[in-house]
């Protein structure tokens, strides 16, 4: 039996914050002017942002009249745990994630949502006709997206974007996970595969630089690549086995030439060269068994997904009336 309260509004829309105090009153400006049957919420999620972007989100919430909370977090945990909590904060029929950056337009908020709503999905993707990141950015979404193709079980040619519009099935299912290394989208394609697509445009970055870093962008793959699959092992096993193989052949052409030849083969570049091949193999495996373990032994000792430090709400978000 479901005992969830029912949504207060029609619709949330959740950003997280990093790095957006110039972009943010923009932004909710814009979305404020929606007019949403039913009622809007928006949803800033501060994750820990070392400017001033706290501040103008107090402000944000003080001054307007749309239905706005703030989640602040107690430290900067990343972008996919500051939307869990947003998620878990959120009270909506249908929520809404999108970017603080403006990339995302926000007058592609309503067709979103109807969209999802009039289909009957449980999660609608945006895709863009063209992406205005760095060059180097699309290379690297488009290996991510080739790489969730055979470990998510994701459906080919689906585009998976951060700008996405869930119903509250979804929402609940997604919300019970509590592991400290969350992977939203491997989350929902546990969970459903009655998901739609949605073109919409991407507009160029208003000002600034992305906050994904290499180093990030690293960590995020590894979720998506360890946190929801076993297929890397079954691939380590594979190499390892076709090494093995090679390393037979190699044994038994040795042999020949040793009993056939009058002179004993050298070989020492080849040995080195096959000793460091297989020494790289095995110790790459044994990092990613590591990296299982490790993120294992964080979630059995209860690392913490985000932890929330304070939630305000103006007195339209308090009241939960729609507008």
């Amino acid at each position: 039996m479901n005992t969830s309260p029912a949504p207060l509004f029609a619709l949330s829309i959740v950003v997280p914050v990093y790095n957006g105090a110039n972009s943010v009153p923009t932004l909710v400006d814009a979305l404020a002017r929606l007019e949403v049957e039913g009622g809007l919420e928006i949803v800033l999620v501060n994750d820990c942002s070392p400017d001033n972007s706290l501040a103008v989100c107090r402000d944000l919430c003080n001054a307007n009249s749309v239905a706005l909370s703030i989640v602040n977090l107690s430290r900067n945990y990343g972008e996919h745990n500051a939307v869990m909590a947003g998620l878990k904060h959120a009270r909506g029929a249908h929520v809404i994630t999108m970017d603080d950056d403006l990339q995302n337009p926000p007058e592609e908020v309503l067709r979103l949502w109807r969209h999802t709503r009039d289909g009957g999905f449980d999660v609608v993707y945006t895709y863009y006709a063209e992406k205005k990141h760095e060059s180097w950015r699309n290379i690297g979404s488009r290996f991510t997206n080739w790489c969730a193709d055979y470990l998510l079980d994701k459906p080919k040619g689906l585009y998976l974007s951060s700008f996405r519009c869930m119903n509250a099935f979804l929402i609940r299912a997604v919300g019970d996970h509590d592991g400290p290394f969350p992977y939203i989208d491997g989350l929902i394609m546990q969970i459903t595969q009655n998901i739609g697509r949605l073109q919409v445009a991407h507009l160029p970055r208003a000002e600034g630089r992305s906050n994904y870093t290499l180093a990030r962008l690293f960590r995020l793959f590894l979720s998506m690549f360890l946190n929801f699959s076993v297929i890397p092992l079954r691939v380590g096993t594979l190499v390892g086995v076709a090494m093995a193989g090679l390393g037979v052949l190699g044994f038994v052409v040795v042999l020949v030439e040793a009993l056939i030849s009058a002179d004993r083969p050298q070989g020492w570049a080849s040995l080195m060269a096959a000793v460091l091949l297989l020494a790289g193999v095995q110790l790459i495996m044994l990092g990613l068994v590591g990296e299982y373990l490790g993120r294992m032994f964080l979630a059995v000792n209860k690392r913490p997904q985000f932890v929330v430090r304070d939630v305000q709400r103006n007195e339209k978000a308090e009241a939960g009336a729609p507008q």
